[in-house]
């Protein structure tokens, strides 16, 4: 699960930084549809880590580690 989780993290970082190289590349031909194809997909990626994690949070696969202790 840690794996999957990084995974997509990474997915996520490689596409800001494909956007922002997508912004400095200097032929205004295609510029800003691929940076906003690149933005759309980090949101999708980060939206989809989310609901995927709240599942699996909810079907009880990933726990909280219960960093700070109850008092």
């Amino acid at each position: 699960m840690k794996i999957f989780i990084s995974v997509v993290f990474l997915a996520i970082v490689a596409s800001l930084v494909m956007a922002g190289y997508f912004m400095l590349k200097r032929e205004a031909k295609d510029r800003s549809r691929n940076m906003a194809y690149a933005l759309t997909i980090r949101i999708g990626l980060s939206v989809a880590l989310f609901a995927g994690m709240l599942v699996l949070w909810s079907l009880g696969y990933i726990t909280p580690t219960g960093r700070f202790p109850v008092q």
